[in-house]
C-alpha cells in the first residue's frame, strides 16, 4: 500500500489553517533576505498567494509571477489584493515555462519539500534568474520537527495513528538546502534558521486551526470520537495554557539564498 502524502489543494482551507503561520515566517524571511525594490520576481509554488502578497506589500516589485500546480490554490490567490500586481499561473516547479534570465529574483516559500525532484526545482529557479540575481527559499524544518503541526502529529503517532508526510522532508534540512543551491551553480550561498511563535486565544482555537485543512485534520476526520478526545487530552497536557487560557508555541523554518553567477 502506498503511503499517503500531504497535499494542499483548497486555498481557502489552507489560509484558515496556515495563513497566520505563513505570514509570521514570511516576514522573518524577508527581514533576512532584505531585497531591494523594483525587482521582477517569480514565486515558485505560490500556493494560495500568501507569500506573493508579502512581496507585493513589502518589496515594491516591478512585477511578480506566482506559479503553482494546484488550481484550487491559484483560484484563491487570484482573489487577493496582490493580484493587482501579481500574475498567477499554472505550472510545474521542475519545468518553469519561462526563458532563461527573465527574472531578478526567484523564491520558493514553504515548498521545497513538496517538489518531487528538489534539485531540478533549484536548477530551474537558477535558470530563469538573470546573472547576479537572487535565488532563495525557506521551508518548515520538517525533518527536524519544526513544522507548526508537528506537536499534533507527535501525539497522533503516540496513539498509534499514521500521519501524512511531505514527499521530501530531508530537503528542508539546512545542510540539504545549502547543497541543493551549491549544486545548482549558485554563488555566495547562505543559510539561516528562523523561529516564529504564535499565540492562540484558547485551546479550542488552537485545535480548530490544526483541523482546518491540515494533514492532522485529514487524519482526525477518520478517527473515532473516543480517539479524538484522547488526542485532545494529550494535546492539552502538551500545550498548557497560561493564566489567561492562551496557548503559545513555536515553529522553526530553514532558509537559503544564493546568487546567479555573472
Amino acid at each position: 500500500m502506498t503511503e499517503q502524502k500531504i497535499r494542499f489543494d483548497d486555498g481557502a482551507a489552507y489560509e484558515r489553517m496556515m495563513g497566520t503561520w505563513s505570514r509570521l515566517v514570511g516576514e522573518a524571511f524577508l527581514d533576512w533576505l532584505a531585497p531591494s525594490s523594483g525587482l521582477r520576481w517569480i514565486d515558485v509554488g505560490c500556493g494560495n498567494g500568501a507569500f506573493t502578497e508579502l512581496l507585493v506589500d513589502r518589496c515594491a516589485p516591478a512585477g511578480v509571477v506566482g506559479l503553482d500546480s494546484a488550481e484550487g490554490q491559484l483560484a484563491f490567490a487570484r482573489t487577493r489584493p496582490a493580484s493587482r500586481v501579481a500574475e498567477f499561473r499554472h505550472g510545474d516547479a521542475m519545468a518553469l515555462p519561462f526563458a532563461a534570465g527573465q527574472f531578478d529574483a526567484a523564491v520558493m516559500a514553504l515548498v521545497i519539500f513538496f517538489v518531487p525532484d528538489p534539485a531540478k526545482g533549484a536548477a530551474e529557479m537558477a535558470r530563469v534568474v538573470r546573472p547576479g540575481g537572487t535565488v532563495a527559499a525557506y521551508a518548515w524544518d520538517m525533518a527536524g520537527g519544526g513544522s507548526p503541526i508537528e506537536v499534533f502529529q507527535t501525539e497522533l503517532r503516540a496513539l498509534g495513528h499514521k500521519v501524512l508526510r511531505v514527499p521530501n522532508a530531508d530537503a528542508s534540512r539546512l545542510e540539504a538546502m545549502r547543497k541543493l543551491w551549491s549544486d545548482a551553480g549558485l554563488e555566495a550561498v547562505e543559510t539561516h534558521a528562523i523561529e516564529v511563535r504564535r499565540t492562540f486565544a484558547n485551546f479550542e482555537e488552537c485545535w480548530t486551526f490544526t483541523n482546518e485543512g491540515s494533514a492532522v485534520g485529514q487524519t482526525t476526520s477518520n478517527m473515532a470520537p473516543g480517539d479524538i478526545e484522547a488526542l485532545k487530552a494529550r494535546m492539552r497536557a502538551r500545550l498548557p495554557a497560561d493564566a489567561a487560557g492562551r496557548i503559545t508555541y513555536d515553529a522553526r523554518a530553514n532558509a537559503v539564498r544564493g546568487r546567479v553567477p555573472k
